[in-house]
């Protein structure tokens, strides 16, 4: 495995980056699709065996169990200071007044929450799992340079909002000297693209590393048009939002098929070779529950795309509208409860 830096930062990350949603109790977040934890373990296990050192991960995913599960198999598997350890905080994890958000307390509470599920001292990336407009940003942005300070977190992140906010924010923690967004974490893949209007010219422009969620749309990029998996089938609403395109979608998804035929490789392959062609990604976030998924993960890093196939992988692409940047409380609030994502009761 060969290891890059994480943007202009000194730190070393993999490539390839495990995605965590999908490790968690099953009954307390996706119980058609989540692993237990006896599931979980082996696929933690190798990933790091094949050299993957980043895992990403948040408080909400699965009402904090995901946190749990990856933290222990870490503990268990890994030297703390071999891995990066990333999880996000900002949705709900209780009910009542200061359960969410990014409020100065909420970012003080659910960071030591999340380092007593995780099971360690300090996390290597906090990141805010959307804007919070309800907080002055100048709140958020100070609360979360002083857990700097304090030695709790490493480096900051963010996710999906408008540049225009991403840019204010950098701005801030560079006038008040503040520690600083080192990546984004966008909705980014073939079929989702709008981010190349802004967004992903911001970070490159100004050493932000991209760590891109849904790299193969959601496995849509790994299989026919129309063909179906248990979780795109409970998937539903949310999924329906972000994609949607018909025409466009199965055109760039058949030169993915005719590419990944041509070259003997599989489909996950090209998706995730193509997001490797661009410059400002670091690591797309992987999400694996089949040996298979990481096998390919891992595989895609040797597959170098000629200017010709990308040309026929983004030559159909139509823009469309989706909600990444979405900051809208009641919205996500919305989003939240058709993804069955239930606040939990307690940290």
């Amino acid at each position: 495995m060969e290891y890059v830096k994480l943007g202009k930062t000194g730190l070393e990350v993999s490539p390839i980056c495990v995605g965590c949603m999908s490790y968690g109790v099953p009954e307390r977040g996706h119980p058609v699709w989540s692993l237990t934890e006896d599931e979980s373990r082996p696929m933690i296990r190798q990933a790091l065996d094949a050299g993957i050192n980043f895992f990403d991960t948040a408080n909400m995913y699965s009402q904090g169990t995901s946190e749990e599960i990856t933290g222990r198999a870490l503990k268990d598997f890994a030297d703390r200071d071999d891995v990066v350890i990333a999880t996000k905080l900002r949705h709900a994890m209780r009910s009542g007044p200061n359960g969410a958000g990014l409020s100065r307390k909420a970012i003080f509470t659910e960071i030591d929450h999340s380092l007593r599920r995780l099971g360690t001292d300090y996390v290597d990336l906090y990141q805010i799992h959307r804007h919070d407009p309800t907080t002055p940003m100048e709140e958020t942005l100070e609360a979360l340079s002083d857990l700097v300070k304090a030695g709790k977190v490493r480096y900051l992140g963010a996710s999906s909002m408008k540049a225009w906010e991403f840019a204010k924010a950098l701005h801030l923690q560079q006038t008040h000297g503040w520690a600083r967004y080192v990546s984004m974490q966008d909705h980014y893949n073939l079929l989702a693209r709008e981010e190349e209007r802004e967004m992903l010219p911001l970070c490159l422009d100004e050493g932000v590393g991209a760590i891109p969620w849904s790299p193969l749309a959601r496995g849509r990029l790994t299989r026919p048009p129309g063909e179906q998996t248990t979780r795109s089938e409970t998937d539903g609403w949310y999924a329906d939002t972000l994609y949607g395109q018909e025409a466009s979608d199965r055109a760039i998804i058949g030169a993915v098929g005719e590419i990944a035929e041509a070259r003997g490789v599989s489909r996950a392959q090209i998706g995730l070779a193509w997001l490797r062609s661009k410059a400002v990604v670091t690591a797309p976030i992987v999400g694996a529950t089949k040996p298979e998924h990481l096998e390919d993960a891992v595989a895609s890093l040797d597959v170098e795309l000629t200017m010709e196939e990308i040309d026929r992988l983004e030559a159909p692409y139509t823009p469309r509208h989706d909600l990444q940047g979405v900051s809208d409380p009641k919205v996500l609030a919305e989003i939240s409860r058709k993804a069955g994502i239930v606040p939990a009761d307690d940290a």
